[in-house]
């Protein structure tokens, strides 16, 4: 019979070094302030923590439990639940190859498959340099643009296995990329604190925007008054709550 071999029970989380902690607590005051209960005020904190120390530590969900008066196991239990909140060290950048149906037809499975040989790594692993995480992620409602790389949340739209290889390459030789639409891009520590709700001060950050491809606006574009193509030439007016309706 195996032996069970009893290790020793784990000890509490360690706390923050006294500047870190004092920076930390005035960040989450302003946080906790924006909530008419502090619990409510949990995943921003958590995206908070995970500003810090690019995932979310046990020292991470101490400082949250402490702040708004839950225990350890409730801040975990909300921690492992979501996919944005990571359990362990990652890259600067979180590289994530969509594997939903139609992305994974157009290419996004190449596309994935590549680049774990290209990058020596597997699905969640990240590259010896620090700098990339590679992850395959559902369905980023961008279908239209398919297939769709994400690079910590921002688009990279119509990829290829070369474009992307072309991409990884330049976020690990530290040069400038700029995704299809959406803000400019920044590491993952600073993505998590934007998401933890305080602003991108970078210039032209706020006036960044993306917009939906033309096969997402095509039935808009139909109920507007456009005539479908190869259809009747029957224009169908907008419904704008006149008379017949």
């Amino acid at each position: 019979m195996t032996d069970i071999q009893l290790g020793m029970p784990e000890l509490p989380a360690p706390d923050y070094p006294a500047d870190v902690r004092e920076r930390l607590e005035a960040d989450a005051r302003e946080i906790i302030a924006r909530y008419p209960d502090s619990r409510s005020a949990l995943l921003p904190m958590l995206h908070l923590v995970q500003s810090e120390e690019g995932h979310v530590t046990r020292t991470g969900q101490r400082f949250c439990a402490e702040q708004l008066g839950l225990a350890t196991a409730e801040v975990n239990a909300v921690a492992t639940f979501y996919t944005m909140y990571r359990r362990k060290a990652s890259g600067d950048y979180q590289v994530g190859v969509c594997t939903n149906t139609l992305c994974a037809v157009l290419g996004g499975d190449a596309i994935f498959q590549d680049l774990q040989e290209y990058l020596g790594v597997g699905n969640g692993e990240t590259t010896e340099d620090g700098k990339v995480t590679l992850e395959h992620i559902e369905c980023n409602a961008a279908c239209d643009y398919a297939p769709v790389v994400m690079v910590n949340w921002e688009f990279f739209d119509n990829q290829s296995p070369d474009s992307a290889r072309r991409l990884v390459d330049d976020l690990r030789a530290g040069r400038e990329v700029q995704p299809t639409r959406g803000a400019p891009l920044c590491t993952f520590k600073e993505t998590a604190r934007i998401l933890a709700g305080f602003p991108d001060e970078r210039p032209g950050a706020v006036e960044a925007t993306g917009g939906a491809g033309p096969a997402s606006l095509a039935g808009l574009r139909l109920a507007q008054g456009e005539t479908a193509p190869g259809g009747t030439g029957q224009v169908v007016p907008p419904r704008d709550g006149g008379e017949g309706e």
